[in-house]
């Protein structure tokens, strides 16, 4: 399973990435159908963090993201949108070989886009801890940076303090 193809399916939805139920069962290889009424006998195992069913606004967000093509692709059915926990406890209702191998690969995704994020705000944190650490270079770099009209202004300047 290529991580890249996971990856792309992953939304991000009530500030949570999620994947929809349409994706998994296609990853899955079952229908929908299934994956939902294996849900709905389980609904125990799938409290609010792990899954949810979008709203009427969330479903416009993702047809006008162009994550389905139409609201008529879902043919009525309100889409389910599961979380990590939600996909990993999917694993223990559906116990086919290749659910297995998915759930692995999914779960390789959220490692990754998690290792990246904290790579991200690792390396933000270390130009805020030199810049402030270092404010007279953060200066002369913004100098550096100048338009030559930025430049000239700053030369034409009104001059205040100590004249000669």
């Amino acid at each position: 399973m290529e991580l890249k193809i996971i990856h792309q399916k992953i939304l991000i939805l009530r500030g949570q990435k999620v994947l929809l139920d349409f994706d998994l069962a296609s990853l899955y290889e079952v229908e929908t159908r299934a994956l939902k009424q294996a849900v709905k006998r389980n609904l125990i195992r799938f409290p609010k963090d792990f899954m949810f069913e979008l709203s009427e606004n969330e479903i416009e967000e993702v047809v006008s993201q162009n994550v389905i093509p139409s609201k008529s692709y879902l043919g009525g059915a309100v889409p389910m949108a599961f979380t990590e926990q939600g996909i990993a406890m999917l694993s223990s209702i559906l116990r086919s070989e290749k659910a297995a191998l998915v759930n692995i690969a999914i779960m390789r995704t959220f490692v990754m886009m998690r290792r990246y994020a904290l790579t991200y705000e690792e390396l933000a944190q270390k130009i805020s801890e030199l810049e402030s650490k270092y404010e007279d270079v953060k200066e002369v770099l913004n100098q550096l940076l100048m338009t030559k009209e930025q430049q000239q202004e700053w030369e034409n300047r009104k001059r205040i303090g100590f004249k000669e």
